[in-house]
């Protein structure tokens, strides 16, 4: 280190080069900021002899109130609140500038609103805590006649300091608004799980197809392997991912999902490994992606055939080594994740195609469960039109009778949509059916697609008589 001399406006003596120092280990190495900022307080009085440190913060509506401090009591902390541009600390606030009270007995601008008056104060100095030129706080000090150091040096010091201060302030409060926001994200997915399935649940079935899926959840759910769950569109496959983890190990952490196939190309790397500050035009902040916020738990992927080829390289990645970047990021990130991935299209054919890599495929196709279409799940449909008509009669606080008839018709019809599609239907008859049983005739009227087949048969059957 080199020493230069005190009288020298332009550089740092030995003594203030070890007061920088010491604060700035001091802040930097503790995980409590109140206790650690005022512990660097408490250097520049012991080193520099400074007197009533302190360090004011922009707070709601405008008005700086004491953060860390030092030789301030209880009730004075309370009583040193400053509005923008009032006293010397809220000028310096205001104006973004360093405020010098040369004589604080004899100026108007030095409020001491604490009362915390020291006889043997001669000056104090506001200097504001920025960062990008927002205002963070203010770090006040009172100059005595026993301070080791003059005017320039200390508003020096105290301009390094700020800085440093305002900067540890601003990060520490960023932390806390994403450990919040993850605390909160964690208990959203927490209770969206505990109200949707518990085990097998809300997967209603007991066809034989349904039974070989149950027994392949109940064999791998404990395992970590990789699952990758097939079948048309609302046959469950969200259900089934959620089955696996209730009974994995992992059911006390996260279920955390992802529908890829309504994120944009643009958007699907951020959503999944999250990304940087200014990664992008819209990143005004850190922050964390779905990867990251399953961590110890599971990630079910749906629609996994709809990702980019760029996400397919970086998932692959994830697969192999647990590990990514963030988008625009440079710092390694290991997960601990459990990935079951879901979709309804033919992946074998978009291997061929070029559209799917094969690597990726076979990483995912670890384990395969296909879900059977309703249409090839027999007396299944009974059994899910009664569970869904028990769940909406109570929702809509109103009863409805299926006849047989009508149920024959239920049962005869290929539902396309399959289990989503029945679920919507008997939430229909239940609204716009009558209380005295819904007829086969009626429930013809409810399914339009199947009524416009059954006319279609007739008419070609009356134009070959």
């Amino acid at each position: 280190m080199v020493a230069f001399d005190a009288k020298c406006g332009d550089c740092l003596t030995t003594r203030e080069l070890m007061t920088l120092y010491e604060t700035a280990m001091v802040v930097s190495n503790s995980l409590d900021l109140v206790a650690s900022l005022e512990k660097a307080l408490m250097i520049l009085k012991n080193r520099l002899h400074l007197e009533k440190c302190v360090i004011h913060t922009l707070g709601e509506e405008n008005i700086l109130t004491i953060y860390a401090c030092i030789d301030f009591s209880k009730h004075q902390k309370e009583l040193a609140t400053y509005k923008l541009g009032e006293g010397a600390t809220g000028f310096a606030a205001e104006s973004k500038e360093p405020v010098v009270i040369e004589n604080l007995h004899n100026d108007m601008l030095f409020l001491n609103k604490s009362g915390n008056r020291d006889q043997n104060a001669i000056s104090y100095i506001a200097v504001p805590m920025l960062v990008d030129q927002e205002v963070i706080g203010v770090l006040g000090a009172n100059i005595t006649k026993t301070t080791a150091i003059d005017f320039e040096s200390t508003i020096r010091v105290l301009t390094i300091l700020s800085s440093i201060f305002a900067q540890s302030i601003r990060s520490h409060d960023i932390n806390l608004k994403e450990k919040e926001r993850l605390k909160e994200l964690k208990l959203y997915y927490k209770m969206e799980w505990d109200s949707k399935v518990h085990n097998f649940g809300d997967i209603i079935g007991e066809s034989p197809k349904m039974k070989m899926v149950y027994n392949v959840v109940e064999r791998i759910a404990e395992s970590n392997v990789t699952v990758l769950v097939r079948g048309e569109t609302g046959t469950g496959k969200e259900l089934v991912a959620a089955a696996i983890h209730k009974r994995s190990k992992r059911r006390e952490e996260p279920f955390v999902k992802l529908n890829c196939a309504a994120i944009t190309d643009t958007l699907i790397e951020s959503e999944l490994f999250g990304h940087e500050k200014g990664a992008f035009t819209d990143a005004k902040e850190a922050r964390k992606g779905r990867f990251e916020l399953a961590d110890g738990g599971t990630l079910f992927l749906d629609e996994i055939g709809d990702i980019s080829a760029s996400a397919q390289v970086k998932l692959l990645r994830v697969l192999q080594e647990r590990e990514f970047e963030r988008v625009g990021g440079s710092k390694t990130v290991k997960v601990n994740v459990r990935l079951v991935a879901a979709t309804n299209r033919n992946l074998e054919e978009m291997v061929k195609n070029g559209t799917f890599r094969e690597d990726l495929y076979y990483r995912l196709n670890v384990i395969p469960i296909d879900l059977p279409p309703l249409r090839e799940r027999g007396d299944d449909i009974a059994l899910l039109v009664n569970f869904f008509l028990q769940k909406s009669m109570s929702n809509h606080k109103k009863r409805i009778v299926i006849t047989d008839e009508a149920m024959e018709i239920l049962c005869q019809y290929t539902w396309p949509g399959n289990v989503r599609e029945l679920e919507n239907t008997v939430e229909r008859i239940v609204l716009m059916g009558s209380e005295d049983g819904i007829s086969a005739d009626e429930m013809l009227l409810m399914l339009p697609a199947f009524n416009q087949k059954l006319m279609c048969q007739r008419r070609i059957m009356s134009e070959e008589e």
